[in-house]
């Protein structure tokens, strides 16, 4: 049975798209079938694995306007286990262009129904704001991967957020639950991360996972090659820490 993560939080600069990237790569590296579904109009997921933007075709958008079936859209192996649902600018007006259908929260939960079979994860990356994108997502996910920058403000917007998932389960998606908390750029040279880290483990009843991913030069480079950081520098200290996330989720998942 498939396991649907949305990767969100309504705060920008999280790492969320990183996130995306580099655990579909690590997940499929380690031998599970993984579709990676790119919500976000900037397609920096799409970009981020290697396909061209503008040379995509079909894409979210066309799946969610009923141009398309979800079967049409998708671009096989491209990693290894790695399917993509890309992306496209497109999406960035999508509201309007759903403002009088019926039940426009739940089109890509109907057309994820019809190939979730197929994989053992799909990955969702959503954008960073509450937005029809986003409900799409969190009604088409089983839970809500939350990625959260080791940083003052981080309980602020996880709050935020945890409100907005309790609202999507009680409205929308009763199935949904919150995945865990993974921390992006740690700077293991400052007491604020470690305090950050500390203070959301004491303050929130959630799991908490143990791979932290730090502050990486090679992950920032990595996307502007189209290459997951496995690709890229598989022995960097950013692909160890992905490969650790995606082995602590699949354990986590068997157990």
């Amino acid at each position: 049975m498939s396991k649907i993560i949305a990767i969100a939080n309504q705060k920008g600069g999280v790492g969320k798209t990183t996130t995306a990237i580099n655990l579909t790569a690590a997940l499929g590296e380690l031998g599970k079938k993984v579709l990676a579904v790119d919500m976000d109009p900037q397609g920096n997921l799409t970009s981020g694995v290697g396909l061209k933007k503008d040379e995509v075709g079909k894409s979210v958008y066309d799946i969610l306007c009923g141009k398309v079936t979800i079967e049409e859209c998708i671009h096989a192996e491209v990693l290894k286990n790695l399917d993509v649902l890309p992306g496209s600018i497109n999406l960035s007006a999508i509201e309007l262009e759903l403002i009088h259908e019926e039940d426009r929260e739940f089109i890509l939960r109907r057309e994820v129904d019809k190939i979730k079979d197929n994989y053992d994860y799909i990955i969702i990356d959503c954008p960073p704001a509450l937005s029809i994108l986003t409900i799409n997502a969190l009604t088409t996910a089983n839970s809500v991967l939350v990625p959260i920058q080791s940083e003052y403000y981080a309980l602020e917007g996880l709050t935020q957020l945890v409100y907005t998932i309790e609202l999507v389960k009680e409205r929308l998606n009763s199935e949904l639950e919150i995945e865990g908390i993974v921390f992006t750029m740690y700077d293991a040279r400052t007491n604020l991360s470690y305090q950050v880290v500390e203070n959301v483990k004491e303050n929130i009843g959630y799991k908490v996972y143990e791979a932290i991913i730090p502050r990486n030069i090679r992950l920032a480079e990595a996307p502007s090659h189209g290459l997951p950081i496995s690709s890229y520098d598989p022995k960097s200290t950013g692909a160890k820490k992905y490969r650790e996330l995606a082995e602590e989720m699949i354990r986590e998942g068997e157990s």
